[in-house]
């Protein structure tokens, strides 16, 4: 498993710095020395929602906290000293999105449990340079969201991929033909927080990188509540009946990146880590 996680963190590695390095974003409100004032109020949209706009990351889960939970593959990761794959950057949740239960308290069905005790084996791959599905919004590169008056879109650096959340009344569909990675997205505002259901995801994705899995029927419920300028608080639930025997949720926080970029990124586009982490 330690080998599984050190490759995974190269594919999810970043690629550089973004190209609008410190280009002051317009409307960010500034402190007396000119930086960006991340506890002002949280900007409002022309509606008077407020406006999740910006480039955020998920917040990371302290060092020690990491240790405790997963030991020696926290010290795999540690042993990798590639920019952008430090193992204090990321939140329990991607690695195991579980991180809450005692193993013996998981909410798994038996063909789940099968499932996943094949891919901690290392029996099952999951496919280099693939769209990653819902892991995506926990990975510790930056997102960016672009919120418009009937829909929001979701940019994610480290997958190159992007979600389409409407916010214009329809719900979702009520059949869903062709299952997508990222699946289908409508929220609405239920006060000053955006509620976020997504169902129709295919079942070749992992909910995280030590190989919880998933079926089609899985629906994820999101809420995001931007507390300030600089930060949100973000609460997302899981319901998949045919892997879990009941709905879990995790909590977790995402700080604003003020005037900064998200970068393209192609995962398969002179990728060398991964073969160098399988000798290890």
């Amino acid at each position: 498993m330690a080998k599984r996680l050190l490759a995974m963190f190269a594919v999810l590695a970043a690629s550089g710095s973004a190209q609008w390095l410190d280009y002051p974003s317009p409307g960010t409100p500034r402190t007396p020395d000119g930086k960006a004032n991340l506890s002002a109020p949280a900007p409002r949209a022309a509606d008077g929602k407020p406006d999740l706009s910006g480039v955020w990351r998920v917040a990371p889960t302290p060092l020690a906290e990491m240790k405790r939970l997963f030991g020696k593959l926290v010290d795999a990761a540690e042993s990798v000293s590639v920019p952008g794959m430090e193992i204090d950057d990321a939140n329990k949740y991607v690695i195991n999105v579980l991180a809450d239960f005692k193993p013996e308290d998981a909410p798994l069905r038996p063909e789940a449990a099968r499932i996943f005790g094949e891919r901690a084996k290392g029996d099952v791959s999951n496919p280099v340079c693939m769209p990653l599905g819902p892991v995506t919004q926990l990975l510790p590169d930056p997102h960016k969201i672009v919120q418009a008056p009937r829909q929001m879109v979701i940019m994610y650096e480290g997958d190159g991929t992007h979600r389409q959340v409407y916010t214009d009344g329809r719900g979702l569909p009520k059949e869903i033909e062709q299952p997508a990675w990222q699946g289908y997205s409508a929220g609405k505002w239920e006060g000053d927080t955006l509620v976020v259901e997504t169902a129709g995801f295919n079942d070749k994705t992992w909910l995280d990188i030590v190989g919880h899995p998933h079926s089609e029927a899985l629906h994820i419920t999101e809420r995001y509540h931007r507390v300030d300028f600089g930060h949100m608080q973000v609460e997302v639930t899981y319901d998949d009946p045919q892997m879990y025997t009941k709905p879990f949720t995790i909590r977790y926080a995402e700080e604003l990146l003020p005037d900064t970029d998200i970068l393209e990124f192609v995962c398969n586009e002179n990728e060398k880590d991964v073969a160098h982490v399988a000798q290890k």
